[in-house]
């Protein structure tokens, strides 16, 4: 290559790169500073096109070539042995990255964004999901939204008008079926990987529909289908490339994996570890300082729980095992060290579990004024401790209730912290189980017990701020239960398990700890036969077909009123797990032709009532009349209340136990009958004395906090006031001109006595242009005023608002409300609008705290802007996003094994396997193998052993009945029980 070529090409790549990286979090110096020796490419990267073509369609092919028994008949091919799929992937990874450091260079990292992009932490969430993507693709476009195509693409789950029913389910490949009718370009475009990653940083910063649009619209015009297919799974982070970010991990670096545990960095496994001679070595492999790892997480429970006890590797010198309360909040990781820089000399760093930054929310340190934690834990850390990093769980906590509120509330209550740092309201509360870096030392080599004594010595508790979670010495699994049924009374969300004796392990969920969930367990809650009145199409590989269903309770006597239809039923829960395939089968075979789409115009109202009237809360996709549907059995963990579900209330974790053939509709559970099963239940638990700790006893019987009622707001004043409530009127003159109608009632005399109880002064005309009037009936004295047309009259309802806000921000100056629109009786007419700005477009107050009851008419009053919206696929990400384990259920068991079958191993153990997400692997020699499963009395046994006896991590031997077995039992049973002799 000629010496101005090679200068030009370099010359591009440096332009690229200024591209790609000069519109991040850092600026070009300051990656230069941070990463001195980063590799800088020579060349321009690929085209976008290269990633599809040479690696995932070929990936994908890959993973459909037979494995298993099949596989080992084709290993001989005309010309010899054939490459095993495993081998083939990592050689079609191989070539790709091999190619890329030929012709581009050795910085992989824009290359990686996109084929992980899950991993990809720097670049922030787009906040886009199917359905408004589908609505901007419609917008690009230009087609109608009721079309069969623009139909299609907003209701993707469903099989689709004249749309293949193979991409129901399928976002992604729906959007290819739809933009291959109406391309802009029909052959793949001339956009690079860079000129995508740019477009993409541009994406996310955007946020709002109206800027995403146009990014949107150059990619459309730009792509061709299958290229926008891709980029749409980019988007969505939902790959499915055909093979694990782990063996693309392997192959680019062997030290790569563990680079990314300790610090869930993309860019540093891309820019530090580019040269495959260069190993990790010494501290490079340990957790640091300010840098995000991927914690240790907790195995999912086995079927009893001395099989979980067996597992914590007691000895005669040690016999003990931990049991720790399960916190219902999000998994933070806290890192301080020395830092003059900041005020106090100490700086902190947040990061939750899926390595998002949370320092501006918590803070950065003892003096940050926007902090909602740090300002409050000064003498959290003995003098000591010059550097330390902690693991917990944030939680969010009612000093009022001196109590923890359930899962959802935290970065609300964490952001009214931030703004009311001496509120009595919700704020965070940081629960630590353990100290993995204490003063230049990296605990997580030693034992748990030993971290336990590190933490102890080096931090103490700050009274519900920043606190040391409690834990229970046990030596036998009996002591488990009583722990368990303490915190299903006190509606916690389960145990951890611990061994003392275990080190640290990054990014694994091992036996170490294990989870002890109530809804898991068999000893709680009954089965319930209801009644299958609607369905719901599932996504991914249930996409097209029901994956889930909305159950009902008959009607009876008691609730039907006169003349309705005698089939009535009340919705009553979702569920979507526990079902095996033969039970979709069944079910298929049973409801099969009976199914009918449901129309939001035109409810099913005479044969099903659904929560919210004419909402249609938790709409299916097609119901289906009870004399032509199926009964099925369902066990939960507890009942709740909620307007979601016709009958007010539902159940909590419901999952499917087996479908009652024997039952049809007339003998499922009726609205009466589940209502005294519950009553019966819960006379049953008050039976049962469950032990309450120390706490809640010294709560209970402590003093309670005299109770300021505002009179006016209630019709029994509970205290009577003795002076000054507050003092939020102090200064100000009143002309009270009527009584109070809402929101209840109130003579005149009652709202001059709560204006002078709370610091005013009432006077007997409204002649001083300062005097505020009140008036809330139109009088003649009230007509007079607004003919005059001079001054505003103000509800009652302000003086009440204004006295309760006062009294919850008690501790802190009282200071008036401003006007909202429903506090004004009469506005002059120079000021009409003056005060719309001080709510929202809902109605909503941006100055006050709204009561339940303000709050439920709020929702009322919207319009249902999103119902179509609703999407539950996303709300499960959520909630796995916030450590609920959703992959516990019995169709997702074997999630995480990679297993070797041996040959003669039965096609049913085999099909268990894939269907509950376990993934068969071609050959014993696989890096990534965790279980071998060999059919009973195996000759081969010997021969396994051997080719596995080199492996640094050994897999589990098994005989096929453990697979059928834990399918049987809807858990993972003890493998030890089904090792071959």
């Amino acid at each position: 290559m000629a010496e101005d070529d090679t200068e030009m090409r370099d010359g591009e790549a440096a332009d690229e790169e200024h591209m790609m990286y000069g519109h991040g979090a850092m600026t070009e110096e300051e990656l230069n500073e941070k990463y001195p020796n980063r590799p800088h490419n020579h060349s321009k990267s690929l085209p976008f096109h290269d990633l599809f073509l040479t690696l995932f369609n070929p990936l994908n092919d890959n993973k459909k070539k037979p494995t298993g028994p099949v596989m080992a008949r084709q290993k001989q091919g005309p010309h010899g042995p054939r490459t095993s799929p495993n081998d083939m992937r990592r050689l079609i990874i191989e070539r790709f990255i091999s190619r890329w450091r030929k012709e581009v260079g050795s910085d992989i990292y824009p290359a990686f964004r996109l084929i992980v992009p899950e991993k990809d932490r720097d670049r922030g969430m787009y906040g886009l999901k199917e359905m408004i993507l589908g609505k901007l693709l419609i917008r690009v476009m230009k087609i109608d939204r009721n079309s069969e195509d623009g139909y299609n693409l907003l209701h993707w789950k469903l099989p689709g008008v004249k749309a293949s029913s193979a991409m129901a389910g399928d976002f992604a490949g729906r959007c290819f079926e739809v933009i291959s009718k109406r391309p802009m370009r029909t052959t793949p475009g001339n956009m690079t990987i860079a000129e995508v990653n740019e477009l993409l940083d541009r994406l996310s910063v955007a946020q709002k529909e109206e800027n995403q649009q146009p990014i949107i619209e150059e990619f459309y015009k730009r792509m061709n289908a299958e290229e926008l297919m891709w980029l749409v799974r980019m988007i969505l982070r939902q790959m499915k490339v055909g093979a694990t970010e782990k063996t693309i991990f392997d192959v680019w670096h062997p030290d790569a994996e563990n680079l990314f545990n300790i610090s869930s960095s993309l860019r540093r496994v891309c820019w530090e570890l580019y040269d495959p001679e260069v190993r990790l070595e010494g501290d490079d492999r340990g957790i640091c300082l300010m840098q995000c790892f991927q914690p240790q997480l907790a195995a999912f429970q086995m079927r009893s729980m001395e099989q979980m006890v067996a597992k914590m590797n007691q000895t005669e010198e040690d016999p003990f095992f931990w049991i720790e309360e399960k916190l219902d909040g999000e998994r933070m990781q806290l890192h301080m060290v020395e830092d003059d820089s900041v005020p106090g000399g100490l700086r902190f760093c947040f990061w939750s579990r899926k390595a998002k930054d949370y320092t501006y929310l918590y803070g950065n340190g003892f003096h940050d004024e926007k902090a909602a934690l740090t300002r409050h834990i000064k003498e959290a850390f003995d003098d000591g401790v010059r550097n330390i990093i902690l693991d917990g769980e944030m939680i969010t906590w009612d000093p009022r209730e001196d109590t923890v509120v359930p899962f959802g509330t935290l970065k609300t209550a964490a952001l009214s912290e931030q703004n009311n740092p001496f509120s009595t309201g919700n704020r965070p509360l940081y629960r630590v189980f353990d100290c993995l870096y204490l003063n230049d030392v990296n605990l997580t080599r030693y034992t748990l017990r030993k971290r336990r004594e590190a933490l102890t010595a080096s931090v103490k508790s700050i009274h519900r701020r920043l606190e040391i979670h409690d834990f229970h010495e046990a030596r036998q699994a009996s002591e488990i239960e009583p722990l368990l049924r303490q915190v299903v009374a006190e509606a916690s969300e389960g145990l951890v398990l611990k061994n003392p004796r275990s080190e640290y392990r990054l990014n694994e969920r091992n036996d170490d700890w294990i989870k002890v969930k109530p809804e898991y367990m068999t000893e709680f809650g009954e089965a319930l036969d209801c009644v299958v009145i609607g369905g719901y199409y599932g996504s991914g590989h249930r996409g097209g077909r029901l994956s889930s269903f909305l159950c009902g309770l008959r009607v009876d006597e008691t609730h039907v009123s006169q003349g309705a239809n005698p089939q009535k039923c009340w919705s009553f829960f979702k569920v979507g797990g526990g079902f095996a395939a033969g039970d979709y089968a069944e079910i298929r075979h049973c409801t099969g032709g009976k199914w009918i789409d449901w129309d939001v115009k035109n409810p099913p109202n005479q044969w099903i009532e659904l929560g919210g009237q004419d909402r249609q809360y938790e709409r299916p996709d097609v119901w289906i009349k009870p004399e032509d549907s199926i009964v099925i059995a369902v066990k939960a963990a507890s009942v709740g209340g909620s307007d979601q579900f016709r009958l007010g209330l539902t159940l909590r974790f419901p999952r499917f136990k087996k479908l009652r053939a024997d039952k049809d509709w007339t003998s499922s559970l009726s609205v009466t009958e589940f209502l005294a099963l519950k009553n019966r239940a819960e006379d049953e638990k008050k039976d049962k004395q469950f032990k309450v700790d120390d706490a809640r006893k010294k709560r209970s019987g402590r003093k309670r906090k005299r109770e300021v009622v505002i009179q006016g707001q209630e019709d029994d004043v509970k205290t009577p006031y003795a002076g000054p409530a507050t003092k939020v009127f102090e200064g100000l003159s009143f002309f009270i001109v009527t009584d109070a109608l809402k929101p209840v009632k109130k003579s005149k005399a009652d709202l001059e006595q709560l204006v002078k109880a709370n610091g005013g002064n009432v006077v007997a005309s409204e002649k001083d242009p300062s005097t505020i009037i009140i008036a809330d009936r139109n009088l003649v004295k009230v007509a007079s005023l607004q003919k005059r047309d001079e001054r505003n009259m103000i509800r009652p309802s302000w003086l009440f608002d204004c006295v309760r806000q006062s009294e919850l921000d008690i501790g802190r100056p009282s200071l008036l409300l401003p006007f909202e629109p429903h506090h004004l009786f009469y506005t002059i007419t120079s000021e009409a609008g003056r005060y719309d700005d001080n709510v929202d477009e809902y109605g909503d107050s941006y100055a006050r705290d709204v009561t339940a009851d303000e709050l439920l008419a709020l929702f009322n009053r919207m319009p249902a802007k999103i119902k179509d919206d609703y999407d539950s696929a996303e709300v499960l990400d959520q909630l796995n996003e916030h450590g609920h384990e959703l992959d516990a259920m019995p169709g997702c068991m074997f999630h995480g094994l990679t297993v070797y079958c041996e040959h003669g191993v039965a096609a049913e153990a085999k099909s268990l396997l894939e269907f509950a997400n376990g993934r068969i692997l071609s050959s014993l020699g696989e890096v990534e193998l965790t279980h071998v499963v060999v059919p009973k009395n195996s000759a081969k046994l010997r021969d396994v052993r051997k080719a596995i006896a080199s492996k640094q991590r050994q897999p589990r031997v098994v005989e096929e009945a453990w697979v059928t077995d834990s399918w049987r039992e809807k858990t993972l049973l003890d493998e030890e029980r089904y090792a071959p002799l």
